[in-house]
C-alpha cells in the first residue's frame, strides 16, 4: 500500500468522519426515526387492498345517498303509471314515500332469531318480575300474620290479667257479704294446696264433671265477661274503676262502661 493511498481502517480516517447533522442530539435523532417509521406504516395502510365487505359497504351507502335514476326499470314503470319523484305511492298519493330502509345481518342466526331473542328476554323479565312480586307478597303476609299473631297474644294476655284480678276482688267482696262458697268454682281463684276431700265430696265432683261433659267449656273472655257482670251486679263493682260504687245508679252514671275499651 502507497502513501498516497488512505487506509480507511486508520483511526485518522475515522476521525475525519463527522455527523452528518451536527449539534443534533441522539433522543431527536430516534424521535425523527420513530414519526417516519409511523408516516411509512399509515402510508401502507391507506395503500392496501380495501376487502371485499369494505367495498360493499362504500357501495351500498354511495347508493343510498344517491336517488333512483330514470335508469332504473322499476322507476321507469312507476313514471308511466303516473308516478312522480317525492310523491306518495298509491293512487292517492298516501303511501310510503321514503324507500324501505335496510337492516344488515352480521351474524350468522337465521331468520327471525333477533326477535326470537328478545321475545325470549322479554318472557324472562317477565318471569322475574313475577317472583320478586310473589316474594314481596309473601314478605308483606308474613309480616301481617305476624302483628295479628302479637296483637293477639297482647289481646289474651290482658284478659288473662283482667280475669285474675276480677276473680280475686270477687273472692274478696263475697268473703265480706260472709258468702264461703263461690257462685261458680272459676269466680275465685285457684287454690295450688287444696286439702283433702273424703270419699262423699269426691263422688259428688265426678258426678258434676260427667253432667259438665255436655256444657261447652268457656273461654277466658266469656269467663271475665260473666264475672264482671256478676260483680256489677252484685257487688257494684268495676275492675277497671277499681270503685265500689254505692248502687246501681250510682255506677251507671259514674262508671264509663262494662268493657276495658269504655275505660280507654
Amino acid at each position: 500500500m502507497s502513501d498516497e493511498e488512505d487506509d480507511y481502517m486508520s483511526d485518522a480516517f475515522l476521525n475525519q468522519i463527522q455527523d452528518v447533522k451536527p449539534g443534533v442530539s441522539k433522543v431527536r435523532r430516534v424521535q425523527e426515526a420513530l414519526k417516519r417509521e409511523e408516516k411509512h406504516k399509515e402510508s401502507n395502510i391507506k395503500n392496501r387492498q380495501k376487502t371485499f365487505k369494505e367495498q360493499e359497504k362504500e357501495s351500498r351507502e354511495a347508493a343510498l345517498q344517491s336517488s333512483i335514476s330514470n335508469e332504473n326499470k322499476g322507476f321507469a314503470l312507476l313514471k308511466k303509471m303516473g308516478y312522480k319523484a317525492g310523491q306518495g305511492l298509491g293512487k292517492e298519493g298516501a303511501g310510503r314515500i321514503e324507500p324501505i330502509p335496510l337492516n344488515i345481518k352480521t351474524d350468522r342466526g337465521g331468520i327471525g332469531m333477533e326477535e326470537a331473542k328478545k321475545r325470549k328476554a322479554e318472557e324472562e323479565l317477565e318471569h322475574y318480575r313475577k317472583k320478586v312480586q310473589a316474594k314481596q307478597k309473601n314478605e308483606i303476609k308474613s309480616l301481617e300474620d305476624f302483628r295479628s299473631r302479637v296483637r293477639t297474644e297482647r289481646e289474651e294476655r290482658k284478659i288473662e290479667g283482667d280475669l285474675r284480678r276480677s276473680q280475686r276482688a270477687c273472692e274478696h267482696l263475697d268473703s265480706q257479704k260472709c258468702i264461703t262458697v263461690p257462685r261458680e268454682e272459676w269466680y275465685w281463684p285457684k287454690v295450688e294446696n287444696e286439702e283433702e276431700v273424703d270419699g262423699l265430696q269426691e263422688e259428688e265432683e265426678a258426678e258434676e264433671e260427667a253432667r259438665e261433659e255436655d256444657i261447652v267449656e268457656l273461654t277466658s273472655f266469656d269467663q271475665l265477661q260473666i264475672l264482671t257482670s256478676y260483680l256489677r251486679g252484685i257487688h257494684f263493682y268495676c275492675i277497671w274503676c277499681g270503685t265500689t260504687f254505692n248502687d246501681e245508679e250510682d255506677l251507671s252514671s259514674n262508671c264509663p262502661g262494662d268493657t276495658a275499651a269504655d275505660h280507654e
